[in-house]
């Protein structure tokens, strides 16, 4: 066999070996990531403090995470405002191409699927660029000092940080 196929086809199998090694993700798999960064920080913070302003974390197109959070300069600022302060550097990421997931971490009062009265629950909004999005709750309530969660439900994302890929 000449030389140069040799090192040719050596090549190629290095390069189908190391595809091979690369676990290939699906978008749920990047949002659980992040559902699985933020989570846990809104229960050491709902533990510690009995509430928490909106967070968040980032995948990049690097693969990396990040934890995110705003601020406005004011002491005691609503939540409304900081999860759109939140949201905004979220689509600016996703614009400029530098994000491929996000979520965002915020309490909410809400209605579980089959129940009749507002319960206290940690929403996530996990969103990817490849056109998926989900809100993740996870209804709590504290029982002497400590957070116990209930079963979470999800509902239909929004995609309000990348949009849809029909050109929204």
């Amino acid at each position: 066999m000449p030389r140069f196929l040799l090192r040719s086809l050596l090549a190629l199998m290095t390069c189908v070996a190391l595809m091979g090694a690369v676990p290939m993700t699906t978008p749920k798999d990047d949002c659980e990531a992040l559902l699985n960064a933020v989570l846990p920080l809104a229960e050491k913070f709902l533990n510690e403090h009995g509430e928490f302003y909106p967070f968040g974390a980032t995948l990049g197109t690097d693969g990396k995470q990040a934890l995110t959070a705003a601020h406005d300069g004011a002491d005691h600022t609503p939540s409304q405002p900081l999860i759109e302060l939140l949201r905004d550097g979220y689509r600016k990421g996703a614009k400029s191409g530098k994000l491929l997931a996000t979520a965002l971490a915020y309490d909410v009062l809400v209605v579980p699927p089959g129940g009749s009265a507002k319960v206290d629950a940690v929403a996530v909004e996990l969103d990817h660029r490849a056109d998926y999005s989900v809100v993740v709750f996870f209804p709590y309530r504290v029982d002497s000092g400590k957070v116990e969660f209930g079963s979470a439900f999800v509902n239909a994302g929004e995609q309000a940080i990348f949009g849809k890929s029909d050109g929204r």
